[in-house]
């Protein structure tokens, strides 16, 4: 039984952030209830040195300043991704700013990287027993005219802590942020984080990845690739919302301003992270987000490339316990197709 199904009239009822905030203080003080958990060996997947014990991953977003990463874990998901966090506290946009499209399983966000803030998460995330694995995404602040030096300030604070970090440069609420997807613009920005990176002398230095949007043209998406394979970036997050509007769209929500995620963004981000997948000819980790909302559209991602998969706006309509269906019902849908892994499928719609 989906408890979340009975909880939703009443939690629709609130305003979409009001909602938002008692799901994280719900999840910090264990009130919501666990799934039963799901053992499938050909789940496991191996990326990074890292073992996770499914593919299925909450996208930063949710957990904005890392308050309640092992408590999503708990929820059966196989990572957990925190953030987008910037160096210095900020509010973000004025509210509202966060709206559902509740006839088309979507949401519209134009947030602007409302953050706590560096010191906040460190102090949270420094207290984990690190049980489970948990990536740290990193903004930057609206005012910060050079955006690299935002990107190495977070990446020497929390790296340490970090099972993977994010170089967000594709949210399309902060204004000049996605032009860090230029080529000349994000060589210079990877290499500052990299030399960053490998300055703080850890033993075992966090995997890098950057998030790209899903609206770059064909030019810029291999600019973008060439650039990940040249500076030998762990992977790319393919990718954040969009600003594009599909004339499927039904809420009176969809004309607002911010970033579309949901069931709306599926087909664009799956298309561009085929093409990711193949202008990278398969040498490259990719992490497939954007209307992931089921078993069915989670494996469409792994046949279309993706190593790992992510969700986030679905939550808002079927609950936390998610994650832990889609794990339940993937191990069948890898058989059908004859594969005994997740690994063995990845990229299959591209061979």
């Amino acid at each position: 039984m989906n408890w979340f199904r009975l909880a939703r009239p009443f939690v629709h009822a609130l305003d979409a952030e009001r909602a938002h905030c008692l799901a994280v203080s719900a999840l910090a003080n264990g009130f919501v209830p666990l799934p039963a958990p799901v053992e499938a060996p050909g789940l496991r997947t191996s990326l990074w040195g890292l073992d996770f014990p499914n593919p299925i991953g909450l996208a930063a977003g949710f957990d904005k300043d890392a308050e309640v990463p092992d408590a999503l874990l708990a929820q059966g998901f196989g990572f957990v991704e925190v953030g987008s966090i910037t160096p210095r506290p900020q509010p973000g946009n004025p509210r509202p700013r966060l709206f559902r499209l509740v006839a088309d399983e979507a949401v519209v966000n134009r947030y602007g990287f409302n953050s706590k803030g560096l010191d906040a998460a460190r102090a949270k995330l420094a207290a984990r027993a690190r049980r489970g694995i948990v990536g740290v995404n990193l903004g930057k602040n609206k005012t910060t005219e050079d955006a690299a030096d935002d990107y190495v300030a977070g990446t020497k604070a929390l790296a340490p802590y970090a099972d993977y970090l994010v170089c967000n440069v594709s949210s399309p609420n902060t204004p000049g942020l996605r032009a860090l997807q230029s080529r000349a613009a994000l060589d210079d920005l990877v290499a500052r984080v990299q030399d960053a990176l490998a300055g703080l002398g850890l033993p075992k230095p966090p995997p890098l990845l950057f998030k790209i949007a899903p609206d770059l043209t064909d030019a810029d998406l291999e600019d973008v690739v060439r650039v990940a394979l040249d500076r030998a970036l762990a992977g790319l997050i393919v990718g954040n919302t969009t600003l594009a509007r599909p004339d499927s769209l039904r809420s009176p929500h969809a004309k607002e301003a911010g970033g579309l995620s949901g069931k709306p963004l599926f087909d664009l981000s799956t298309a561009v992270l085929k093409k990711t997948y193949r202008l990278a000819g398969g040498a490259l980790p990719l992490v497939g987000v954007g209307g992931v909302s089921d078993a069915k559209t989670a494996y469409a991602k792994i046949r279309a490339g993706a190593a790992l998969v992510q969700l986030y706006s679905a939550m808002v309509y079927e609950g936390p316990g998610l994650a832990a269906r889609i794990a339940r019902d993937l191990p069948a849908l890898l058989a059908a197709d004859g594969f005994a892994r997740v690994a063995d499928a990845v990229g299959a719609d591209c061979r």
